[in-house]
């Protein structure tokens, strides 16, 4: 198939952007920064590709200069942080100081937060928040309506402009959609959008799938972008045009591409993943599930429990995780535990048949494994797993399977799961030809 490389040849200049995050505490870890993920998809819905991504601690001089730094690059700054009551809360001051500004105080805003915090306990001490209060004379405010600290919009020089948020999610969020998201969409959009559709693929590498795919790699409009996680890989295919309708009709071809050339190991797009896409299938067909788990300790029961409407085919399972256990509630003979020890194809099996009966179930799924980092021997080393998949009229499938032992006892853990969706998966998509 071939796919047109040249599409909005003559698509307006793109205005640069950048995402500035304030706060010691996203520099050490202690939150994680969701804000700027968050921007940045907005930003996206607006047709506006941002190029760059900063964070800066709670230090006057150092905002100061980074704040100075990109406005001789980009034409729009959107910072989140820093605009709280306390002495940390540095940004409005600081932006201001990169451009020797002064502040001054809006009056009007000091009676909007007394009168929001007439019914609060905080009413007895508000001094410390009236530094919210203060602006370079010539900035607009944009309301908080969910907070106390309001932001601004500000030209301090011809062409660049800053947008100031709270670090609070929920207030950036209301703040946005109450004035930036119209600010920025009438001074800085082009008038188009990007959309983006992401094709999810198990059971394969990013390298078997990149080096099948160069053409479409190359493409500028829209742009294919592979991304690994564990056990999956992600294509996300981005697509710039006057509006959505548009877009998809240029992802398409691409969608078709890949789909054509890894069928088996497609399992879903965008939010799918491969237990909601499991549970969609079994629900199509009115067939049950449980699980007999050994070294996942329940991550595989948790993986289906965490989609709404999996109580719909998920009946239940046993976690086994001592040979105690496996004989009490699995009746797996000890004679066969002793035999070939409890990691092994025959007490798997023999797991998977024994839970599908107990349980009355269409499907069942058993696995025993060494997660590690200890446990293994050289007949039996870490990361290895054993899976078995007792289905309708006694279909069994057995699995064996090698970990990378370099792999965490989690990333095993992860990737056994990972292993079992997708192999009944994969058979009920065999069942379905």
């Amino acid at each position: 198939m071939k796919v047109n490389l040249n599409h909005l040849s003559n698509e307006p200049t793109q205005k640069g952007v950048e995402i500035l995050s304030i706060g010691t505490e996203l520099l050490l870890g202690n939150i994680v920064n969701t804000n700027s993920q968050w921007i940045a998809e907005q930003l996206s819905s607006l047709g506006l590709n941002h190029f760059r991504q900063s964070t800066v601690g709670d230090n006057s001089a150092r905002i100061s200069d980074l704040v100075k730094e990109i406005s001789s690059r980009s034409n729009l700054l959107i910072t989140t942080g820093g605009l709280g009551p306390t002495p940390d809360d540095l940004t409005t001051e600081a932006i201001a100081k990169s451009f020797n500004v002064p502040i001054y105080e809006k009056p009007y805003l000091w009676d909007e937060i007394k009168q929001k915090l007439r019914n609060t306990k905080l009413n007895n001490d508000t001094s410390s928040l009236r530094k919210q209060c203060f602006f370079p004379k010539d900035a607009k405010i944009i309301n908080n309506p969910r907070g106390t600290a309001p932001g601004m919009i500000w030209e301090p020089i011809k062409g660049f402009t800053i947008l100031t948020f709270p670090g609070v999610p929920s207030e950036l969020k209301a703040m946005w959609n109450d004035s930036a998201f119209d600010f920025i969409k009438k001074n800085f959009s082009d008038g188009y959008v990007f959309f983006s559709n992401t094709i999810k693929f198990s059971g394969i590498g990013e390298s078997n799938i990149t080096e099948k795919i160069d053409d479409i790699l190359k493409l500028k409009n829209p742009t294919v972008a592979p991304y690994a996680n564990l056990g999956e890989v992600k294509i996300r295919i981005t697509a710039k045009a006057k509006n959505e309708s548009e877009a998809k009709i240029l992802i398409k071809p691409v969608k078709e591409k890949l789909k054509n050339e890894f069928s088996e190991f497609i399992f879903g797009e965008n939010d799918d993943n491969l237990a909601s896409v499991l549970i969609k299938k079994l629900l199509q067909k009115k067939e049950t599930l449980v699980f007999a788990e050994s070294c996942t300790g329940g991550l595989l029961s948790s993986s289906i429990t965490s989609i709404s409407g999996s109580s719909k085919v998920f009946k239940g399972g046993i976690i086994a995780y001592s040979n105690e256990l496996k004989k009490s509630l699995l009746d797996i003979p000890e004679n066969q535990l002793k035999k070939f020890g409890a990691v092994s194809k025959e007490v798997a099996e023999t797991m998977a048949i024994n839970i599908k009966q107990k349980l009355e179930a269409d499907w069942a799924i058993s696995i025993s494994g060494i997660a590690g980092p200890s446990g293994g021997n050289q007949e039996k080393p870490v990361g290895l797993v054993y899976i078995s998949i007792a289905g309708p009229e006694n279909h069994i499938t057995n699995i064996k399977k090698f970990f990378n032992p370099n792999r965490n006892r989690n990333e095993i853990q992860r990737l056994s799961v990972n292993l079992c969706l997708n192999s009944l998966r994969l058979i009920l998509l065999s069942r379905g030809k």
